[in-house]
């Protein structure tokens, strides 16, 4: 397949983004008197979206919509503290970002975090390299596995969905691809394990992001 573009999921797969996440969560978690959890834990809890992620944290008996919502604001409020203190670009995305460009293939990304820390996230540290698209989690944007996002990229950008190279690290992100008619790639070195990914639809596990190469 004569592949022309390449959807993006962020965290854990073009970001290490698990510690400053995992700061932001537990500094959250510690206001409202709950324990917080190991940065090996929260590899579980985040990709879909800050309200499963508050539920996922929280205890079972503060699951109330009150408690999630609090948690949440105050979640959004550390990261704005620190969503660029720990986090950078995996070893090999310049590389693999450098080649994809020279080739000539269209780049976008696709995330479950919040909108505004997802273009944040990648203006400020990918900017780089162009995205023609960057979308997160906003008012009428479903979130994934949900393939609408996924398919309104290829759309806004005007490449069939089929054309389509989709890397991301977790099931959501291959339910998505191929939900969407794209082609899933699994990234190890992200936040899951390579069963999961398999389990869900990847078609291919890489283990170094210029492994993406091999497809063009």
């Amino acid at each position: 397949m004569n592949y022309q573009a390449v959807l993006f999921d962020l965290d854990g797969t073009l970001l290490d983004t698990i510690d400053d996440l995992a700061d932001s969560m537990n500094a959250a978690l510690e206001q409202l008197g709950c324990p917080g959890h190991g940065v090996d834990e929260h590899r579980f809890f985040v990709g879909d979206g800050v309200d499963t992620f508050a539920h996922r944290c929280l205890p079972e008996d503060r699951h109330d919509d009150r408690t999630i919502t609090r948690c949440v604001e105050l979640l959004r409020e550390e990261y704005a503290r620190r969503w660029n203190v720990k986090t950078r670009p995996y070893d090999g995305i310049a590389e693999m970002l450098n080649n994809l460009t020279a080739r000539g293939l269209v780049l976008a990304v696709l995330s479950n975090k919040p909108d505004d820390f997802t273009k944040l996230c990648v203006e400020k540290i990918l900017a780089d390299w162009r995205f023609d698209v960057v979308q997160g989690v906003a008012d009428g944007f479903a979130p994934k596995p949900d393939p609408t996002g996924a398919l309104k990229v290829a759309e806004t950008i005007g490449i069939a969905p089929g054309e389509f190279l989709y890397l991301g690290d977790t099931a959501t992100d291959m339910k998505t691809a191929v939900a969407a008619g794209m082609y899933p790639v699994g990234a190890l070195w992200g936040f899951r394990p390579a069963e999961e990914l398999t389990a869900n639809g990847a078609k291919t596990l890489i283990k170094h992001p210029t492994d993406l190469l091999k497809f063009l």
